[in-house]
């Protein structure tokens, strides 16, 4: 083994990563890569990023997929749904909660050693679509159709559902607002940007879907390009897109 790769911190780190995902601690793997690649990125090391995110989605997939089969998702309305029985289970916060609720209760949740898979619901629109929204550095939303079993309440608040929610329907919200994310990453910077930049523009919206694969995938390949480019001397500067507090 090279020198620099037994001396490097996040090499070191990695390691206890992946044998963290092979006797299936999949939070801590999480928990693990996501440290590493914020040391990463401190150092403009792409390269690394791009390889760490492979076992960040492996582990992501394990407790995304643990969360879909552990039952149907908790409808979260208020703090008093959550009770005291914390699973790792699919939640879908609702009004009057918002998206910030949902990544502080995902953080406490993980700080635990539980994971979850949470996505938050805004009030209808007026074409009857939910906004579904999760919270990074910068917010990410997506409408998609209610499911079949929703009920169109008078009240925007008060649409309610008849019996459970339907884990299919879950998981396609989530793949729609991970699919949006990739489209603003995209989206956000101008087409003469440093490839460094794109891999901002991602990591500003990892914290709002960091279950979905193709998000990584796509944070991944942003890493590889920037790999090859001397990483930029000005500084990035990017608008303020929306408000995490906000409906």
């Amino acid at each position: 083994m090279p020198a620099e790769t037994s001396t490097n911190p996040i090499d070191t780190l990695m390691e206890q990563a992946s044998q963290s995902l092979a006797r299936g601690s999949y939070l801590l793997c999480s928990n693990m890569c996501i440290n590493a690649l914020r040391m990463a990125r401190s150092r403009n090391d792409f390269a690394r990023m791009a390889r760490i995110v492979l076992p960040l989605q492996e582990a992501q997939r394990y407790l995304r997929q643990d969360a879909l089969d552990l039952g149907p998702p908790k409808l979260v309305t208020s703090g008093d749904d959550l009770g005291s029985d914390l699973r790792a289970l699919c939640y879908l916060f609702a009004p009057t909660l918002v998206g910030a609720d949902a990544r502080q209760f995902r953080s406490a949740a993980n700080d635990a050693g539980i994971g979850v898979f949470v996505l938050t619901r805004e009030p209808r629109t007026a074409k009857g679509l939910w906004p579904i929204v999760g919270v990074g550095h910068c917010v990410v939303r997506v409408r998609v159709e209610p499911p079949k079993n929703a009920v169109k309440a008078d009240s925007l608040l008060g649409d309610t559902i008849e019996g459970e929610i339907d884990p299919s329907w879950f998981a396609s919200a989530g793949e729609a607002l991970g699919d949006q994310a990739i489209i603003d990453a995209h989206a956000a910077g101008e087409p003469e940007d440093p490839p460094a930049w794109v891999v901002d523009d991602f990591l500003d919206r990892f914290d709002a879907c960091p279950e979905h694969e193709k998000f990584l995938q796509a944070l991944a390949a942003a890493c590889r390009v920037a790999a090859n480019e001397p990483p930029p001397t000005q500084i990035r500067r990017r608008g303020l897109l929306d408000d995490p507090y906000s409906f």
